[in-house]
């Protein structure tokens, strides 16, 4: 056990300095088995958080995310959460203003994340095989926003 939580460890730190070293604007830690975002990182990605536009943080274990990864990571155009077990954003999601598309698809949400519609060139959201209340279909909801949301 101890030997794959290292092998995980190591994966991240290894996708971690890929991004810093050459200086892309994507950083991809999916199926990393993480529980939540590691604080080490914010240090390491310091010099370079202005210039990450897309965050894959698909099928890992996240049950949250904090407000400093919001405000960390504010210059965001593209945010992958599918396959974790989220059930709300913190309110510093209304920082990702330049935030087009988010997956949330397949977490637990039970109530349409609201923070969202303060986005202003947000255009795709998905909620694909969540709990939200008053969806009569799991579906891809392409996102307009300042248009009145209703169920598909």
């Amino acid at each position: 056990m101890l030997k794959k939580m290292g092998e995980a460890v190591a994966r991240v730190a290894r996708k971690v300095n890929e991004t810093v070293e050459s200086s892309s604007d994507t950083l991809d830690l999916a199926e990393c088995k993480l529980v939540s975002f590691p604080i080490g990182i914010y240090k390491v990605l310091r010099n370079v958080s202005d210039q990450i536009h897309l965050i894959t943080l698909a099928n890992n274990e996240l049950k949250s995310l904090t407000s400093k990864f919001m405000t960390t990571f504010s210059q965001l155009r593209e945010l992958r959460l599918e396959g974790n077990f989220l059930h709300r954003l913190p309110n510093e999601v209304s920082n990702l203003q330049h935030l087009k598309a988010i997956d949330l698809s397949r977490n637990q949400f039970r109530d349409f994340p609201e923070q969202l519609t303060t986005l202003p060139v947000l255009e795709t959201i998905n909620l694909e095989e969540n709990e939200i209340m008053g969806l009569t279909a799991t579906v891809s909801i392409p996102w307009k926003p300042h248009a009145p949301w209703k169920a598909p």
